[in-house]
This record gives structure tokens, sequence and C-alpha cells, in this order.
């Protein structure tokens, strides 16, 4: 338990060594950082000290899916890939330049680049671009190799996670994200040929790490039929105000997974947040997207969002774990929070949920 305790600290210092002495001369590093933390989270995970190999096809993919929504023109007063933002202070990165190409010819989605002739250039020009440069020097700090994450063992397809990193990948996920994110934009927004494009009141930070809100309103019709019209939450009759809920908040996890959406009142979603919902609305969440309708928001959600279920079973199990790890506070309902790792499955009465109340009361905050 100790060690267990001391190699999470020295992982966190390490992850502040890197930010500060890492040479970022582009953006490439922070998508590597970003992109380890979400496999860290999206596959099961047997011992907490154990090392995990990660293919580098896997890593390329996830490449492609964190630059997918930068190859978008940034500026509508400029034309063609001048109106890209650089992730460069030179020429504009490979990836970039091969996903605005795929763009520029009707590509419209990742699952439709997948399905499409030009897959195989785009994923060899990701592959490469980590092969050659973020692979072996995320881990270069003032100048020296320090592969406290990962040892640079080059020529194999597969990289392996020391043991106990993984671990602390996922322990320290929500922070490990939050660095690589921030300094990656402080470094977009440190690029001259930028700077003109953003202006100073630009959004960013929703235009690069934000979700595609018109993609997320073609789960709504299904949602809504599985659910027979009530709202998952207060399980009340949904109005015109629906909204689509990430039942693990895109805020803990940045990734759309067709599974994880629900149809909720706005006032519910909005009052959740950026919580994890309570245990009982987790357990109904897995009865209703994982078990029973799983292969219904398959079959209608597969065309806009990466459907699997035992990854969002495996992101669900990690977010609680933390929260469980961290005492953190579950939301149940307005203003009513439980402590989450409590086993107590707090229910408000029927008027209120449309459940039956628990002799425990929830924690009210008011």
């Amino acid at each position: 338990m100790m060690m267990a305790m001391q190699q999470q600290l020295d992982f966190i210092a390490y992850i502040q060594r890197m930010l500060v002495e890492g040479d970022f001369s582009a953006t490439y590093k922070f998508a590597l950082l970003h992109a380890l933390a979400d496999v860290c989270v999206e596959q099961p995970m047997m011992y907490e000290a154990s090392e995990l190999n990660i293919d580098l096809a896997k890593l390329a993919e996830k490449l492609i899916e964190l630059y997918w929504h930068h190859a978008v023109p940034f500026s509508s007063a400029r034309n063609g890939e001048s109106a890209l933002l650089k992730q460069n202070s030179g020429a504009q990165s490979k990836v970039i330049a091969v996903l605005y190409e795929c763009q520029q010819n009707n590509i419209r989605s990742l699952r439709q680049l997948k399905l499409s002739p030009y897959w195989h250039t785009t994923y060899k020009a990701a592959l490469d671009t980590l092969k050659t440069g973020p692979l072996w020097r995320l881990q270069i700090l003032a100048k020296q190799e320090e592969c406290f994450l990962y040892p640079h063992t080059k020529g194999k397809s597969y990289i392996t996670l020391n043991a106990g990193i993984a671990a602390c990948f996922r322990r320290f996920y929500d922070l490990v994200v939050y660095l690589a994110k921030n300094a990656w934009l402080q470094k977009i927004q440190s690029i001259k040929h930028n700077q003109a494009l953003i202006g100073p009141q630009s959004q960013l930070h929703d235009f690069l790490f934000g979700f595609d809100r018109t993609a997320l309103n073609k789960a709504k019709p299904v949602l809504v039929e599985i659910q027979k019209g009530q709202c998952f939450y207060c399980q009340k009759p949904l109005t015109s105000a629906i909204e689509v809920d990430h039942f693990i908040p895109f805020a803990r996890y940045a990734n759309d997974l067709g599974h994880n959406f629900v149809a909720a009142h706005r006032s519910c979603n909005n009052s959740k947040r950026d919580f994890l919902a309570a245990q009982l609305h987790r357990e109904r969440w897995q009865d209703q997207n994982l078990d029973r309708h799983s292969q219904l928001l398959t079959d209608e959600l597969t065309r806009y969002f990466h459907c699997d279920v035992d990854k969002s079973l495996a992101v669900s199990n990690w977010a609680y774990q933390v929260a469980s790890s961290n005492g953190a506070k579950l939301w149940l309902a307005k203003d009513k929070f439980e402590l989450a790792g409590s086993n107590v499955s707090h229910q408000l009465p029927s008027n209120e949920l449309g459940l039956v109340a628990d002799s425990k009361p929830a924690f009210d905050f008011k």
C-alpha cells in the first residue's frame, strides 16, 4: 500500500516535471499523453501493480480521433489551409494536413473515414508521426531520457507501461487530461499564425475539445423511445425541454460513446452538471443502455458515435472507482447527493423520483 501511494506521488510529480521540463515544439506530445490516459480507462484493470501493453495501432487511432476537430477551419475570414490552426511553429503538422484533405473530400465523420479509401493514408500518417516523434520524445525531460511511464524499446508494435503506471493513469485521469489540454491550448495560442485567427473572445477550448451538439441530437429519439417518454433521472414525463446527457460526464471522460447517453429534462441535466450520478441511477443506466437496449442503441447510433458496451462499462467502472477512492459526492437529484462507495442506494419518495423511499436519507445541500 505504501509503495502504491509513493508511486502515485511520483507519477504526479513526473507529469508536472514533464510539462515544465519537456521540449514541446509541437502539440503531438500533449495528444499522446491524452491518448495514453484514455486507453488506460477504456479497458478493465486486472491488478493495480500490473504492466499494460498498448498497441501502437491503438495510439495512432487515438491521435486521429483527438485531431479530427482540429482539422476543421477555425476562421471563416480565410480560405483553405490558412484558416486552420497550426499545431507547431513551422509547417502545418502532417496529421492535420491529411485530415483536412479527407474533410475536403466530403468525409464528415470518423466512422465514414474508417470506411473510406482515405483511411489507410491517414492511419499511416498518424502511425509514422507517432513512431518518429512523440513516442520517444515524451519522456525526455531537461534533455535526458527518463522512462518513468514506459521503456523506450523500439522496433515493436506496442509499448509496455511500467508496473502500476496504468493504475496511476486511471487514478488521476481527470488531472492528466486537464493538464494535457491546457498545455495544448497554450501551445496553440503561442503560435504566431494562430494569434490572428483566434482573437481575444474566441471559444477555442470548445472548438478543439467540445462535442458535436448536432450529432448528439441524433440520439434523442431512440433514448426517448427506450425511456418510454420519461426523464431518465426524475422519471417524470419529458416535455419539450429535452436534452441528451452524457451519463458519465463529458468533463470527466471527453469522448462520445453511444451507450453513454440518456434523455433528461433540461433542469435535471443542469442540476447534475459534471457530477457522477448516484448509484441507483448507475444501476438503471446499466440495465437500460448496457443490457436491455444495448443492441438497439448500437444499431441506431453507430453511424454517429463509437458504440462499445464493454468500453462503456469499463469507463463507468473506472469513474466510480475513482469517486469512491476520493470520497466524492454522487448526484441524486436537485441539491441531493450521496457519498460514493457508501453502498447505500438512497431513493427519493415516489412524488420526487418515481421510486420507493429508502430509510436512510441522502445528503441534502441547499
